[in-house]
């Protein structure tokens, strides 16, 4: 066997080891989610309205992929936020393996952590506030780090296994900017060896501003440490449809592209959820250079698709 055959070969091993875990992760995040009471809904890919993805500062997607049929239009989900608002009302606590695009720009491939399609365990709250989402999740990752320690993958690929020790370091995007500048989270995250949570992002209309503190937002991101960055962002939710139209005037965003999402928020509950990339995730857990490096068909920004 010639060495390039060789090197093939010891990387197609690692590459099935990796989805092995990836497999594992989705069986232990759906053992959760249901023993925690959630409904679980299959996901949606097209709608008549979408996540905006703005005016977040931090995103890159160059456009939303539109859709004619039949004489409607429709949006390539960039997240199902906005159905999830609708869903919980009428369901309760829900989660959803959720595939999401996101055409990012060609320059994002090279951060590790950018893909234009992903998949999002994604959940939601009737009633709930941060702190409650920011328990839950920590138990959800106690318990994973607890059922994957003894993974014979991370022995394989000489990676120590997770250990995760929550509660987690809460703090602002004040607080962080303030010590790391505008762009905190690569430094933030090499000066941990736990995950932290970052609250207070300005973003879309659908993160409820603070009443009591216009200006504040009562959202949150969980950042892993290692220089890894975002593992899971979320919010509690604008629920109230003057405020949501509000917002959006104020945000600049056209008004058709969420006709159909207004017409049915009359009638909206206070909630409060989240979503995080399950490629993300393993990457992180296997410490691989790039995300793609845990999906069978990579959809790196700026590569080649080779299917």
């Amino acid at each position: 066997m010639s060495g390039a055959d060789a090197t093939s070969g010891a990387e197609r091993e690692r590459r099935t080891q990796r989805l092995g875990l990836v497999s594992d992760v989705l069986a232990e995040t759906t053992r959760f989610f249901h023993g925690e009471g959630f409904t679980q809904l299959l996901p949606v890919m097209l709608g008549r309205s979408t996540d905006p993805l703005g005016p977040d500062p931090g995103s890159s997607v160059l456009r939303t992929v539109e859709v004619d049929y039949l004489g409607q239009r429709f949006y390539l989900m960039n997240s199902m936020i906005l159905h999830k608002q609708l869903a919980v009302r009428e369901l309760g606590k829900i989660w959803i393996l959720s595939p999401n695009v996101r055409l990012e720009r060609a320059e994002r491939g090279s951060s590790g952590k950018h893909l234009f399609e992903f998949t999002q365990a994604d959940f939601e709250l009737p009633g709930a506030r941060g702190a409650e989402v920011r328990a839950l999740i920590e138990r959800y990752y106690a318990r994973l780090g607890s059922a994957l320690r003894e993974h014979p993958v991370f022995a394989s690929l000489g990676v120590e296994p997770p250990r995760f020790a929550p509660p987690w370091e809460v703090l602002t995007t004040h607080d962080l900017e303030a010590k790391y500048g505008p762009d905190w989270e690569g430094d933030a995250s090499r000066d941990r060896e736990q995950p932290f949570w970052a609250l207070c992002h300005r973003r879309e209309f659908y993160d409820r501003e603070d009443p009591d503190d216009p200006g504040h937002f009562l959202n949150y991101d969980l950042i892993y440490p290692g220089g890894f960055g975002e593992a899971l962002s979320g919010a509690e939710r604008e629920w109230k449809p003057e405020r949501i139209r509000a917002r959006i005037a104020r945000d600049g965003i056209p008004h058709a592209a969420f006709r159909a999402y207004l017409e049915r928020s009359e009638g909206l509950v206070p909630s409060a959820g989240g979503g995080f990339g399950l490629e993300r995730l393993a990457r992180f857990l296997l410490k691989t250079p790039h995300v793609g490096d845990v999906q069978l068909f990579r959809r790196v920004p700026g590569e080649r698709a080779e299917l």
